[in-house]
Order: C-alpha cells, then sequence, then structure tokens
C-alpha cells in the first residue's frame, strides 16, 4: 500500500526499498540532484534501484525519515575528479617524458584527497575524528584489517578483554580497547571495526577507524590465510590513502619557504626521478613560487609531495596471518615470503608469544629502572620511554615536570656507562634495562 504525507511543501511516496529520489519540477525533471529551476518542488518520488542515492542531499525532513549518511554533490565531485586523474595516471606510460606531468597529477591527487578526508565543517567539531577512545599505557597498537579475520579473537585471547565474535561479518562496530602487560610495560591494543575497500573516501566507518589508527606506536593488520593475499595490499592502499606510511623512514629531504627567489633545487646525490621543472610544477599546484629544496638522496615526486603537505605518519607495522591451522605447510612457507611477517592461529592460540615478541620488538621500547637513594632498584615498575627520546632529560619529564628544576646530575648503572656507577648530565642517552639514581639540589 502506498502512503503520502506532507512536510515542508515536500512529498513522500513510501516504498519497500527506496533507493531511488526523481524530484519533478514544473519545467524539469533531474535525478540524484536539487532541482535550480525556480518553482515549487511538487513531488519527490521513490523507487528500487538507483546508483547515484548516495549523491543525493537529502532536506532534514527525509534526513529524518530515512536516517541515511548521504554524500554531498560537492563531495561526489571531489570523488569524480579523484576518479578520472587516476584514469589519467593508469594511461600514461612512466618514463622521463612523462615524469613532469605525473608529478603534477600526484600533487593534484593528494590535494583532492586532503578535501575528502579533511572537509571543511561548520560546526566546531573536526572532521576525520576517530573513535572516541582514552589512550592508556605505555603504547598504543591497533587492530586493522578486513571484516571477520579474527581481530577480536585476537584481542581476547591476548588482552582476556571481551570483544564480540561471531560467523558473520562487521561484528564489532565500534572501537573495542584492551590493556596487556609485556616487560614490565603497558601495551593498550585497540581492536578496530572491519574497514572495506575505499575505506579511505569515507566508505563504510573507514574515515573514522583510520583516524584512530594514526594515533597508533604501531599498526597490527591482522589478514586471513585463507583469503587472498590481496587483501594485504588493499589495506595499505587506504592506510596510504590517509597519510600513514608503514615501515617507512620521512624522506630524507630539506623543504624551506621563502619570501623571494624562486623555487632553487639542489642534491648531494645523482637525481633520477626529480628535476627542477618537475619540483616547479609540483610546488605550483601548491602555489609555492619560491622555496629552497634540498635532497640528500634520490627522492621521488610522492616524497616531495609527502613532505609539503606535512601530515603524513610513518609507523612500524606488522601482517599478523591469522587461521594458519587451515592452511598446508606448503602454503605456509609460500607465506613465510611476506616482510614484517607473523604466522599466528588466535582461536588454537599458536604464536601468540612471538607475535607479541615481534610487537615489543616494532615498537622499539627502552625500559629505565629507578633506585631511590639508599635502596635497592624498582625492578617491577620501570619507567617505558620512546627509543627515539631516551635521555635522562626525558626520563626526568616522564616521571615529573618539575623535576628537571631541582634536577643536579644522575648515577645511572646500566649498558650505557662507562663504569658502575657513572656521573652523568641530562644529555646521557640511556639504554634499555639501565638503572637510574636522580640527585636533587639541596
Amino acid at each position: 500500500m502506498t502512503s503520502t504525507c506532507n512536510l515542508h511543501k515536500f512529498a513522500f511516496t513510501d516504498t519497500q526499498d527506496p533507493v531511488r529520489f526523481t524530484i519533478n519540477n514544473r519545467k524539469s525533471t533531474k535525478t540524484g540532484v536539487k532541482a535550480r529551476e525556480p518553482g515549487p518542488i511538487s513531488s519527490v518520488s521513490l523507487s528500487p534501484s538507483s546508483p547515484a542515492y548516495e549523491e543525493f542531499v537529502l532536506p532534514p525532513p527525509l534526513r529524518r525519515r530515512f536516517g541515511t549518511p548521504l554524500l554531498s554533490a560537492t563531495m561526489a565531485t571531489v570523488m569524480q575528479k579523484i576518479k578520472d586523474i587516476e584514469d589519467e595516471m593508469a594511461r600514461t606510460q612512466k618514463n622521463k617524458a612523462t615524469a613532469h606531468h605525473l608529478g603534477l597529477l600526484k600533487a593534484k591527487l593528494a590535494k583532492l584527497r586532503r578535501e575528502i578526508l579533511t572537509p571543511a565543517s561548520k560546526g566546531g567539531g573536526g572532521a576525520g575524528e576517530g573513535f572516541d577512545v582514552t589512550k592508556s599505557g605505555d603504547a598504543r597498537v591497533g587492530l586493522v584489517g578486513f571484516p571477520s579475520v579474527g581481530k577480536s579473537t585476537l584481542l581476547n585471547k591476548l588482552t582476556g578483554t571481551f570483544s564480540e565474535v561471531a560467523s558473520y561479518e562487521f561484528t564489532t562496530l565500534t572501537c573495542i580497547p584492551g590493556v596487556i602487560t609485556y616487560r614490565g610495560a603497558k601495551i593498550q591494543l585497540l581492536d578496530l571495526p572491519g574497514i572495506i575497500e575505499g575505506a579511505k573516501d569515507g566508505k563504510g566507518r573507514g574515515r573514522q577507524v583510520i583516524s584512530t589508527a594514526r594515533t597508533c606506536n604501531c599498526i597490527l593488520i591482522v589478514l586471513d590465510a585463507i583469503k587472498p593475499i590481496t587483501h594485504k595490499r588493499l589495506i595499505e592502499k587506504e592506510l596510504e590513502g590517509f597519510g600513514i606510511r608503514l615501515n617507512k623512514e620521512p624522506p630524507n629531504l630539506s623543504f624551506r619557504r621563502k619570501d623571494k627567489g624562486g623555487i632553487n633545487l639542489t642534491s648531494t646525490v645523482t637525481n633520477t626521478n626529480l628535476d627542477l621543472e618537475t619540483v616547479k610544477a609540483i610546488c605550483g599546484e601548491y602555489r609555492i613560487h619560491n622555496a629552497d629544496i634540498n635532497l640528500r638522496y634520490d627522492a621521488t615526486a610522492d616524497d616531495l609531495i609527502d613532505v609539503i603537505e606535512g601530515s603524513r605518519v610513518y609507523m612500524p607495522c606488522i601482517y599478523a596471518v591469522n587461521k594458519i591451522d587451515q592452511i598446508t605447510f606448503e602454503e605456509l612457507e609460500i607465506l613465510d615470503k611476506l616482510p614484517h611477517y607473523s604466522p599466528v592461529s588466535a582461536h588454537l592460540e599458536w604464536n601468540l608469544d612471538g607475535l607479541l615478541e615481534k610487537v615489543w620488538e616494532y615498537l622499539s621500547l627502552t625500559r629505565i629502572y629507578t633506585k631511590p637513594k639508599g635502596m635497592n632498584p624498582d625492578y617491577d615498575d620501570p619507567v617505558i620511554l620512546s627509543s627515539k627520546r631516551r635521555t635522562v632529560e626525558d626520563f626526568c619529564n616522564r616521571i615529573h615536570k618539575d623535576m628537571l628544576k631541582q634536577y643536579k646530575y644522575a648515577l645511572v648503572w646500566g649498558s650505557s656507562a662507562k663504569h658502575k656507577p657513572q656521573r652523568v648530565g641530562k644529555e646521557h642517552e640511556l639504554e634499555d634495562e639501565d638503572v637510574v639514581q636522580i640527585i636533587k639540589k639541596v
């Protein structure tokens, strides 16, 4: 039975599967886009087949009625531009003659992706926000993967935290945190909802999932051993599109803007990927006409774009291939050729210790033990530091921000000390499992 109701000069016709909207105007009929001609909209009819449904901007009454998140017309335009550029890049041969053109296309693509990931918002809330999960512990590890690959089971076995497990996809609809204590460090594990292809463009809850992944210290990509390893490349593509660079170091090049003088390109090595014209084209796309660029290695156009964008995150990544109990030994040997690989079976608890060992290695944490004056060192509760910031000054700041004001010197026992104990200043770099005693000013 068909029913009709009137809201704000709109007439709605209900069907069982409303996915196509056709707006009828006195002068014209358009599908998927609000009519621009003058005159009131007389009716909105619904019929059960339309790929343009997500491109239609519903008015508030319709939005409340159907409750479907839809893309704006501007978003659809940006998506079409991205597709056009990707198609053109796929058609273009890669050689020295086309390097300039490809570099310009990559710069345009990076700018369009930034518009999708961080669209302008009228309200106070920022775009592209992740799940509201309080960061706790000494490090954060995110479990990322397609639906039904065993992320929740892995979280349950490692941390004892309950995350719903079922035989259907998209069982986990929000972020489930858990904490595991390993070698004295508290590591927070996040069970993120399964992502789908196109997550970087906002499909599904991909934007929230990958935004939360950006806050992690390490990414644990969970793969299903019985499904194609092409999932690995698809997930890498989604994370790369969101500005996450896996198992890479930041580009070793300097970029400095200036007021005048044009684009100045210098290099300490022979460049095979970038020349002055390509660099000028990329900078021109960002409206940068005066800058000094120094290349310390054979950088690519992607490296230069990453430095100009400045919002890239570089983090370690481990590929946990789950359900190895369902494949043969020969298939396991093939999977063993993957870099940064760790085979596990979460259900049977195979090789979970090996996975934790690898996570600890990739997190690269440093344990420092404290020694109160006249007492034995406290080996039960170490101070955890990053391997990139492990000086005595970092150690003091981790304990309390006011400790440096009373700092006189420190006594260090361990592999970083030339003799035991060694009296050191706050610039001294500590090693794993050092013992430190802070001497304060009188």
